[in-house]
């Protein structure tokens, strides 16, 4: 098939270079020839014009723009498979089972209420057991221990071959005040953002976090005023203090109290946090699995 000048089987070796970081494993992968492979990664480069992996002492290293290509290209290609082969039928309505879910806090707050409706219309049989996790690498050794069946969180700072992703969807910072206070009358200024107490959310309990990793970067800090674990009550700690914090977009909007915040781009930079559905490669192919692998991600769509 070609789409645009590129031959859509070129995916399937990119995705098998992506996960095997290695020639010769990525064509076993693929179930083609190891000059295959090599002729298939020099097609891809020249589409992409970018070299997309580079070779080093532990394998092949993504590029930037092969990350950013990977994000995609896993999804499109479970996407195809479900739709071209189904591999069995299956009907969710009338099963009785149950499924063990790892998620951090913030999709715990943001998608699981939504998830849940969802479950209940579709497959009023099913239960859910949610196990939460703080560290984003114990997704990998509660999904090796078969202690969790699938997980959403940010991704594991390694990938790991034996561990399937998609991503499902992103937030941002914002920076709070409270309505009344002086900085939501006259705007968040780096200045007024340093001359006020902070919140700092930080699951792990760390006096720190990407707020100061930023600051830090330009020679400034912050006066730490609280720490806490869970985004869960910022919004109305800061409505009732003249504290600042800044937390995920999201997390202040299904608060009770966020018509009583004024919400403002942060006065330093920070990145938007993506959140990954996980699973082990081992339960890929389960008919109740993939059924619940499409509406979670269906649930992630409507967030975005």
């Amino acid at each position: 098939m070609d789409f645009k000048g590129l031959d859509l089987n070129l995916l399937v070796a990119f995705d098998a270079l992506m996960e095997e970081r290695n020639v010769t494993r990525a064509a076993l992968k693929a179930a083609v020839s190891q000059p295959a492979m090599s002729a298939a990664l020099s097609r891809l480069r020249t589409h992409f014009a970018d070299p997309l992996f580079i070779r080093s002492a532990s394998g092949l290293l993504p590029t930037a723009r092969a990350k950013e290509i990977g994000l995609h290209v896993s999804k499109a290609l479970n996407e195809l498979a479900n739709l071209l082969l189904p591999d069995e039928i299956f009907s969710p309505e009338g099963i009785k089972t149950s499924f063990t879910i790892g998620m951090s806090e913030y999709p715990l707050m943001v998608l699981l209420p939504g998830m849940m409706k969802a479950i209940n219309q579709q497959a009023p049989g099913v239960t859910v057991h949610i196990r939460t996790f703080v560290d984003r690498d114990e997704s990998v050794s509660l999904l090796d221990a078969g202690k969790i069946d699938m997980a959403v969180g940010i991704a594991p700072s390694q990938a790991e071959n034996r561990i399937l992703s998609l991503p499902l969807f992103s937030d941002e910072f914002v920076t709070l005040v409270r309505k009344d206070s002086e900085a939501a009358k006259n705007g968040m200024t780096l200045e007024t953002y340093l001359s006020m107490g902070h919140i700092l959310v930080s699951p792990e309990g760390h006096h720190y976090g990407l707020v100061d990793e930023q600051l830090r970067s330009q020679g400034l800090s912050r006066e730490l005023r609280l720490t806490v674990p869970t985004m869960f009550a910022v919004a109305e700690v800061v409505q009732q203090t003249n504290y600042v914090a800044t937390v995920l977009k999201r997390s202040v909007l299904i608060s009770e109290k966020s018509d009583k915040v004024v919400m403002f781009k942060p006065p330093v930079d920070m990145p938007e946090i993506l959140f990954h559905l996980l699973w082990h490669r081992r339960s890929t192919d389960g008919g109740a699995q993939k059924w619940l692998r499409t509406l979670i991600c269906a649930q992630s769509g409507e967030l975005n």
